[in-house]
This record gives C-alpha cells, sequence and structure tokens, in this order.
C-alpha cells in the first residue's frame, strides 16, 4: 500500500504553533497520552518539535509513527493502540493486580506482594542477574508497532529523544533519522530493572537522569518560541518520607527532575535579561513557556503506580489528561505565541512554600 505523503502543516493566521517537552514516568505516562489525543484534535494547533524521555519518549514515538500513517487520527489511533498493548502484555506479568488488590489499594501497588518481591529482588540482584537473556517486553511491541524507515525520514514533526550515555553520565539527543527501537528502549533503560541498551558501541540508560525532559534541543533546533512542557512527576511534596521505600522513591523524583530545573532557571534568568534589555532578542530566543500537569491528580499517586498496566488506571490517566489539556487550551489559547502561562519562579523556585501549596491542594481534591 502506498504511503500517503506527509507534509508540514500549512500556517494561518489562526495557527498556534507550539513545541512538547514529554516527561517520562512509567505508566502514567498514560496521562500525556491523555493530553497529546486533546491537542491533536485541534486542527488549528500545529506541533513543530517533541523532545521526549523514557515514557515520553514512547508517546512521542507513536504519535510520530501514527502521524506518518494517517495524520492526526492516525497518530491518535497509535498512541490508544500503544497502550492497550502495554496494558495487554501486562497481563501476564506477576505485578498484575488481582481484583482484591484492586479494590483495597487501589491505582497504587504498595501493598502488592508480587511488587514487593520484585523491588526486592531488583536490589539485591542486578538486572544481568536475574534477567540474564536480558528479556524486555517492550522490546517487541515496539518492534512490532514501530515503521523505522517513516520516523526516520519524518519531516513534519521534528523529534528528539534524550538517553544517559553510562561512561560519561552526559545526555546524548537522538533526532529523527537516528530513531530505533534500541533508542526508545535506552531512553527507558532504568539500570536497577534492565541491561544498558548499547547503540553503535556505547551504553546507555534511562534518559530522566540528563534530561526529563529536555528542553535545550526545542530552543535551538525549532522555530516557535512555544514549548508547552507535560509534566508528570512531583517536584514539590511535603510529606516527609520515612519507610526504606519512600526515601528511594523522594530521591527518584530529585534526581530525575534535577535537569529539568536547571533547565528551567537557566530559561528564566535569559527571559530576564533579555526582558531588562540586558540582551538581544535577536540574537537570543524569549521562550514562552506553558505547563500542562495535574498536581491534585498526580500527587497522591506513589511511585508504585507507575508499575501498574491496568487497563482501568490507563484510561483513569487519560482523562485525567485530556482533562487538563482542554482546560489549558480554554485558559491559554490567546497566550500561545504572545507569553507564557507558566510562572517558571513560582513552580520550580518555590521551595518550601511551594510544596506545601501543593500538598495542601493534593488533600483537598482527595477530600472531595
Amino acid at each position: 500500500m502506498t504511503r500517503p505523503k506527509m507534509t508540514r502543516a500549512k500556517t494561518t493566521a489562526k495557527t498556534k504553533v507550539i513545541n512538547l517537552a514529554l516527561q517520562g514516568g512509567g505508566a502514567h505516562g498514560a496521562y500525556t497520552w491523555g493530553v497529546l489525543d486533546r491537542l491533536l484534535e485541534e486542527e488549528n494547533l500545529v506541533i513543530e518539535g517533541i523532545s521526549g524521555t523514557s515514557a515520553g519518549a514512547m508517546n512521542a514515538a507513536m504519535l510520530i509513527n501514527g502521524y506518518m500513517k494517517n495524520g492526526r487520527d492516525g497518530a491518535r489511533d497509535e498512541l490508544a493502540h500503544f497502550w492497550k498493548r502495554i496494558s495487554e502484555t501486562a497481563a501476564y506479568s506477576p505485578l498484575h493486580k488481582n481484583v482484591l488488590e484492586r479494590m483495597l489499594t487501589g491505582w497504587n501497588m504498595d501493598h502488592s506482594p508480587a511488587y514487593h518481591m520484585f523491588d526486592m529482588l531488583s536490589r539485591i540482584f542486578s538486572p544481568y542477574e536475574f534477567n540474564p537473556l536480558n528479556i524486555n517486553p517492550m522490546k517487541y511491541i515496539l518492534e512490532d508497532m514501530i515503521d523505522h524507515d517513516a520516523m526516520q525520514s519524518c519531516s513534519v514533526i521534528k523529534l528528539f529523544i534524550a538517553a544517559t550515555h553510562v561512561a560519561s553520565g552526559q545526555a546524548r539527543i537522538f533526532k529523527c533519522d537516528e530513531i530505533t527501537t534500541d533508542v526508545l528502549l535506552a531512553s527507558a533503560c532504568i539500570p536497577f530493572m534492565f541491561q544498558a541498551v548499547q547503540i553503535e558501541g556505547d551504553h546507555y540508560w534511562d534518559g530522566g537522569y540528563m534530561g526529563n525532559p529536555a528542553i535545550w534541543p526545542l530552543i535551538y533546533n525549532c522555530n516557535s518560541k512555544d514549548i508547552v512542557l507535560v509534566q508528570i512527576n512531583p517536584i514539590h511534596d511535603d510529606r516527609l518520607p520515612k519507610t526504606a521505600g519512600e526515601i528511594i522513591n523522594r530521591l527518584n523524583e530529585i534526581s530525575f527532575n534535577s535537569s529539568l530545573i536547571a533547565e528551567m532557571r537557566a530559561i528564566h534568568f535569559v527571559t530576564r535579561l533579555i526582558e531588562d534589555g540586558n540582551l538581544d532578542e535577536k540574537k537570543y530566543k524569549k521562550l514562552n513557556m506553558h505547563l500542562i500537569y495535574s498536581a491534585s491528580e498526580m500527587h497522591h499517586l506513589n511511585a508504585s503506580s507507575k508499575m501498574n498496566a491496568d487497563w482501568d488506571f490507563f484510561q483513569h490517566l487519560k482523562e485525567i489528561g485530556r482533562r487538563d489539556a482542554e482546560n489549558w487550551l480554554k485558559a491559554h489559547w490567546n497566550d500561545i505565541g504572545n507569553k507564557s502561562s507558566l510562572d517558571i519562579r513560582d513552580k520550580f523556585f518555590g521551595g518550601p512554600a511551594r510544596a506545601k501549596a501543593d500538598g495542601k491542594n493534593a488533600k483537598a481534591k482527595k477530600a472531595k
């Protein structure tokens, strides 16, 4: 069958052009699926580039893979198919929650014996020991779904995938013409769960350690000044972690957000210099930053829920993502192309005050 020819969408006076920065976070990536599903419905919204890490990389790849088949509708269908395949594959996993566990513990897996057994094994044995054959179900899903030729020849949407180079500890950004199954697996390679992915003789781990997601590829390689960050990992949390698991989870949240916070500080600094007239805006790009995130909904989901691949959970997160994207479009459509709708200083430099505010919002939402 002849592949339909995809060309860059024509822009009009009403068209808005954005870039997307998609965080990783395991099963919580289904939230991003919902956000993308709603944004793709907006005919006057054009996506120029996407930077993704881990689950964000999977979402980005599936969007482009589907877009190359059948435009916006193809992208939405491919994303839905991808998350359905993950859930169907996980049904055979020992980590799959039974009906009783779902009733007693909700979406989190803190009281799942299988989850705790797996968590304990991953801290005693390396993936080279407990998984010597390096079996990764995600690999078979990606190999079955991804059209590598279409992905690598895509000129409609620019794609940037982050992975962490093990030897140097630096981020490597893979572009569209470099994307393979191994690149996507590398971006989502959690060192305690999977063997490092080898690409061109070098080894890579999860990109979240050095870019979750990486913003700078969108700054240097895209024309649009508007970047929409789709966040799924909480930065602020006023709850004191006390158990070993809670401490490890909070440390992971901090480490996986550290590079993003550093980039946001740099963006804020340059923006202030431009606004104060100390930098020439003709030479330096003044960005319009936007955020889609649900602190009230995502805050009470523990890290264990990132391993929950139940279809009902995916659908729940998708609907939250769609709702938040809808609310963002209504509130900030006129901001796109004109100004930031994200207060970087408040969101990323808030410190203790911001953590308490997020905690109160989450508790109020849960009480309702």
